[in-house]
């Protein structure tokens, strides 16, 4: 039996879904399938019971996966391990984030990082915060990049920037013509916001009551771009991260303004499981996003003249 293969099973086991299993292995759904049907064939016994849409583990696949785990686990941290022993910085890393932050975060340090590490592969995976938070506990990734990072038993986060978060609306709107707007003049406006569970839509509701503010939440959304969409429409204005509206408002689609007596801040953090060691790869990769420079890249005068260029 492959290692893969066990961790195929396991990744079904843990999702539930057949689509999620292999998107996290980077194969098809059909290849899912035949992986779990040779298990099943090796150990003569039916490990899955499918139904509609959803999975349930057997007693005997119960008893395979509790077992599974350990094993898969064990394998990635003899992996990390010879990796840490090595100077060279190649294999996998693996970060999981949230679209406002993988979209206008991370494209630059990414480039400059595999232009740097040719050897390296960046599996990178957009989700939402809580889900990110579950991945790193069970070291399905390496990394977590999240805004606003909650504290938890198992996770260790580490600051690396703040992001200023500005008041966007269209063109068209009164609003437009501000340079700057005092925080109170939101009272009774119309709305677009992240849903109730996003961090960054509980800090924003924090801020409103501190000021005794009340806005009409005209439309609740996860992601960043159908809040831009639906604020071009002029459906509502909204608050935001302002390295996610550079372009629309370059192409002039969008209107930001600053806050005249409040300045919004928007810290994040890179998340990992406290305790883990990590490869050569992922170090580098969290030193080039906050900013450090290479210590192997500064020792090797080609490459460093590379990552430079």
């Amino acid at each position: 039996m492959h290692i893969e293969t066990l961790k195929v099973f396991c990744d079904l086991a843990e999702t539930g879904s057949f689509s999620l299993a292999a998107s996290k292995n980077f194969i098809t759904q059909s290849a899912v399938s035949q992986q779990i049907r040779s298990l099943e064939d090796r150990y003569g016994r039916e490990l899955v019971e499918r139904s509609k849409g959803h999975i349930r583990l057997t007693q005997a696949g119960q008893v395979l996966y509790q077992a599974g785990k350990e094993i898969v686990q064990r394998y990635k941290e003899i992996e990390d391990s010879l990796q840490t022993l090595s100077r060279s910085v190649t294999g996998t890393v693996r970060v999981a984030t949230v679209y406002s932050v993988g979209l206008y975060e991370l494209s630059a340090p990414l480039k400059r990082y595999l232009q740097a590490f040719p050897d390296v592969t960046v599996h990178l995976e957009y989700t939402r915060a809580n889900k990110i938070y579950e991945e790193v506990s069970r070291s399905d990734v390496d990394l977590g990049i999240v805004a606003y990072p909650g504290k938890r038993p198992q996770i260790l986060a580490t600051p690396f920037r703040e992001d200023r978060l500005v008041l966007i609306c269209s063109p068209q709107h009164p609003f437009a013509q501000l340079q700057r707007i005092p925080i109170k003049k939101l009272q009774g406006e119309k709305f677009v916001g992240f849903e109730r569970d996003v961090a960054t839509r509980r800090a924003l509701d924090r801020t409103f009551r501190q000021h005794g503010i009340k806005v009409q939440y005209m439309m609740e959304v996860d992601n960043i771009e159908t809040i831009k969409r639906v604020v071009e429409i002029g459906s509502g204005i909204s608050i935001v991260p302002e390295p996610s509206i550079v372009q629309e408002v370059k192409n002039e689609t969008l209107k930001a303004i600053q806050f005249a007596d409040e300045v919004l801040m928007r810290p994040l953090a890179i998340i990992s499981k406290r305790g883990r060691r990590f490869t050569p790869a992922a170090q580098e990769f969290i030193d080039f996003l906050k900013g450090k420079p290479s210590r192997l890249l500064t020792n090797d005068p080609d490459r460093s003249l590379q990552a430079t260029a």
